[in-house]
């Protein structure tokens, strides 16, 4: 049904796109939302991956690794074509993307912003990123969430 989702998965709805939905219970007190969401689906963590909102050059620029890995945020200044990067603040990418910390989908966002998604994404023939709410994951072909999301391909993980 249009506009029951969230806007990730309305986007991928109206995008004519193949993805899952799953959901799980999400526990408040989990301490890596993504870690939680593998757990919690019986999945590869390696294939389930967390999307980050970092400030490179005093612009927001989206980071998408594994939740197995550390963002590389020099690594990810570079494939944006910027300098210096650091975690942005919380209220800035959830402003920014109108979502909440722990929910925030690299699809769907409220300003477009641009996202680099690490290069291990193309070893699987679907990965999951977060369908924009805590306990809802998307799972999706790789090259649909590069497409869709306007994606840089890099080695950003550490």
């Amino acid at each position: 049904m249009p506009g029951k989702g969230t806007p990730a998965t309305n986007l991928l709805t109206n995008s004519g796109v193949a993805h899952t939905v799953h959901s799980y219970s999400h526990d408040a007190r989990a301490e890596s939302y993504g870690m939680e969401a593998a757990e919690a689906l019986g999945l590869d963590a390696e294939r389930v991956f967390k999307t980050l909102v970092v400030d490179v050059d005093g612009a927001l620029v989206v980071g998408v690794v594994p939740v197995t890995s550390q963002l590389d945020v020099k690594a990810l200044a570079a494939a944006a074509g910027g300098k210096k990067a650091r975690m942005a603040e919380v209220s800035a990418a959830e402003r920014a993307t109108g979502y909440v910390a722990g929910g925030i989908s690299p699809l769907g966002q409220r300003k477009r912003l641009p996202v680099v998604i690490d290069e291990s994404v193309r070893g699987f023939d679907t990965v999951f990123v977060s369908a924009g709410r805590r306990g809802l994951e998307i799972e999706l072909a790789p090259a649909e969430l590069v497409r869709l999301s306007g994606a840089v391909v890099a080695r950003i993980a550490g």
